[in-house]
């Protein structure tokens, strides 16, 4: 196991490289200066993203393909990510988190827009969408299409179970004492109960967890930082100034560089937000919209809740917390951290954790199997979700290092077509948000007065 969990890491190490950084966080200023700063509608975006009313084909509201996305976004990205990149790039990784998640927005939205536009139904008259058959029917690249759905059908394992899992085991052993293998089985029994009931399911039970976790997390987080209101501004300039200097801590790292904070903030940011990814416009091609825009507004919001606000947040309280300098990794730093607000602190850390762990369980589950149904059809779904329930319990027992690393690796990997898609294609965007979101005079949601367009 050491060897393979050191191969990992040297592969995670090369495919996060000079060259991935540039084109990640490139698509996401290039899509910000050719869309004119989406970050503008952001208001408007949140608004429509609340509508739950049935307005055009799909399977499942915004609202429902909104908190599906969000289930399989905030997850532990946000909160034993966050404390992994600062233990490894210091607290400024968590400002390359917050610049990745702000200018990801647009990159979101136009997955969102390609995703819808060339969605189709399968045999069985869902909705089918995402990169696969953005490259397939928009790039006329059917091998990248599968080369993405392949990719995609491995990384869910990673980033959206093994990672999940584990994270919330380990939290709860080092917290209450409990092995890890009993909460493996109380996960995947949950697991199982919600997610082999298909895309509806999962979205109704969505729809109510993810609020909740939300509320609960970021009130714990604003506990913490009202407990310790007087440090928060020095927190804050550490943040900024270590973003470009580096930072070595006391008894932590040994020291980390500027290069170590760009990298961790933007690898961390990417698995966070999944931005350039390509996995939420998965579900967004399963959303009852009328139009592409409006389904790309609404998918949009996914990426400033989640990086914006909620590691925003945690980033924060880490930093402020001042664990990060005794050489604390992972769940270990957050649960640290949170121990601040006295008696209910590592309380309120695990449940918030658990409802993260598994709404994006639920949700990548989703996106693996439409990858594995692109590849094989829909006969293939069934046996997936059953090998997607085991892999639950396997993520709660293995090494945390060696998870992390085949996360990493395969984000990556996964990032890199559908990041080629959005830039051959980005003119495509450009003409839908001209039509439906640009050239648009009304003031609410429906028919263009003036041209009948169905705008946003």
């Amino acid at each position: 196991m050491p060897e393979i969990g050191n191969l990992l890491s040297t592969l995670s190490n090369i495919v996060w490289g000079p060259p991935l950084l540039v084109l990640l966080f490139g698509t996401h200023l290039f899509l910000t200066f050719r869309l004119r700063f989406m970050q503008r509608y952001m208001w408007r975006a949140i608004k429509l993203s609340l509508s739950r009313t049935k307005e055009g084909e799909g399977d499942i509201s915004h609202f429902g393909a909104l908190t599906t996305a969000l289930a399989a976004t905030i997850g532990t990205g946000n909160i034993v990510g966050v404390a992994t990149a600062i233990a490894s790039g210091g607290p400024g990784a968590v400002l390359w988190m917050w610049l990745t998640g702000v200018f990801g927005i647009p990159t979101k939205y136009a997955e969102a827009v390609l995703s819808v536009k060339y969605r189709g139904t399968n045999q069985e008259g869902f909705m089918a969408g995402g990169p696969m058959y953005v490259l397939e029917r928009g790039m006329h690249c059917r091998w990248l299409g599968i080369v993405f759905a392949a990719l995609t059908a491995i990384a869910a394992f990673g980033i959206g179970n093994m990672v999940q899992a584990n994270s919330i085991a380990t939290m709860v052993h080092e917290t209450f004492s409990i092995p890890t293998w009993i909460t493996g089985i109380a996960l995947t029994a949950f697991t199982a109960l919600v997610m082999l009931r298909g895309i509806k399911s999962i979205a109704r039970v969505c729809e109510i967890l993810v609020p909740f976790m939300a509320v609960f997390y970021i009130g714990g987080c604003l506990t913490l930082l009202c407990l310790k209101l007087s440090t928060v501004p020095q927190s804050l300039l550490l943040i900024f100034r270590s973003a470009f200097t580096g930072q070595a801590a006391l008894g932590g790292f040994l020291g980390a560089g500027v290069r170590e904070a760009i990298r961790y903030g933007i690898a961390r940011g990417l698995f966070s937000n999944e931005s350039g990814m390509g996995s939420a416009p998965i579900v967004a091609a399963a959303a009852q919209t009328r139009n592409p825009v409006r389904q790309g507004l609404v998918s949009s919001t996914g990426t400033f809740w989640d990086t914006v606000v909620v590691c925003a947040l945690t980033g924060l309280v880490l930093v402020n917390s001042g664990e990060w300098t005794k050489g604390l990794q992972g769940a270990a730093l957050t649960r640290a951290a949170f121990a601040g607000i006295p008696v209910v602190g590592p309380v309120v850390l695990t449940v918030g954790l658990f409802t993260f762990v598994a709404s994006t369980i639920f949700g990548w589950c989703y996106y693996g199997e439409k990858a594995v149904e692109y590849l094989l059809g829909t006969k293939a779904t069934e046996p997936y979700r059953k090998l997607w329930v085991a892999t639950v319990m396997l993520g709660s027992v293995v090494s945390l290092p060696s998870v992390w690393s085949f996360a990493d690796i395969t984000n990556a990997l996964m990032a890199i077509p559908n990041l080629i898609s959005l830039l051959v294609l980005s003119g495509v965007v450009v003409a839908e948000t001209r039509v439906h979101l640009w050239n648009a005079t009304e003031l609410t949601p429906g028919k263009d007065r003036n041209k009948g367009n169905q705008t946003a």
